[in-house]
């Protein structure tokens, strides 16, 4: 399992073992169909059974955890129609916010954006697949605030946790130097000025999914449910 959380014992502890349990659980090092111990997991981190019942709670809530009765808590297996629903929503939401920002993004707005994909670079090099996960969501998040709607972001991170442990996944195992590639054609877009460039730019982004989902789902059927 990931390697131990640095809790702060200063503050509330359930939402730092939620944060924990949740990346462990997108990053597939707690895999589908693991079992989860309120005793083992408090054991480890040195926390009372009742923070991590609160995570539980909230794992099950977001779809990650679920409840068998009489036999525990288990990691959920990843939801498709999920998945598929939160890429929907991510290429309405997201073409949406590029065409709002290419008329009037200036030279700051677009090094910042380069620079997100020189980092991006790095870590393709570097073979960090997981990093790059976690930089092509700031790059994202970058595209919401640079159009002033972080709320918006925030609403599609809360959507999408299906998703994103799905992208870790291909993240292994496809050549995610094609992504920095539609990255680069979304922000040529935008340092065009033309809005249904980048819009044309990330709609084709946001569905290279659908390329990679039904091999995955070919290969590994234990992982996922309908």
């Amino acid at each position: 399992m990931t390697a131990q959380p640095n809790l702060d014992f200063t503050t509330s502890t359930a939402p730092q073992v939620y944060d924990w349990l949740r990346d462990a659980i997108l990053r597939g090092e707690l895999a589908p169909g693991a079992r989860l111990s309120e005793l083992e997991i408090g054991k480890r981190i040195g926390v009372s059974r009742q923070p991590v019942r609160e995570a539980f709670i909230r794992l099950t809530t977001e779809g990650l955890a679920e409840v068998r009765p009489q036999r525990g808590t288990y990691i959920s297996r990843i939801s498709l129609s999920a998945v598929l629903s939160a890429r929907l929503i991510r290429e309405a939401v997201e073409s949406d916010l590029v065409r709002m920002i290419a008329p009037d993004l200036d030279e700051d707005a677009l090094a910042r954006l380069d620079h997100a994909m020189e980092v991006q670079r790095r870590a393709v090099k570097a073979g960090d697949s997981d990093t790059f996960v976690r930089l092509d969501d700031e790059f994202h998040r970058l595209l919401a605030v640079l159009a002033q709607q972080e709320a918006v972001w925030a609403v599609l991170e809360g959507l999408k946790s299906q998703m994103n442990r799905l992208r870790y996944i291909t993240a292994r195992t496809f050549d995610i130097q094609k992504l920095i590639g539609q990255h680069a054609d979304i922000v040529e877009g935008l340092r065009r000025h033309d809005p249904s460039l980048a819009e044309q730019a990330m709609r084709r982004h946001l569905r290279e999914l659908l390329n990679d989902l039904p091999e995955i789902a070919r290969n590994r059927p234990e992982l996922f449910t309908p």
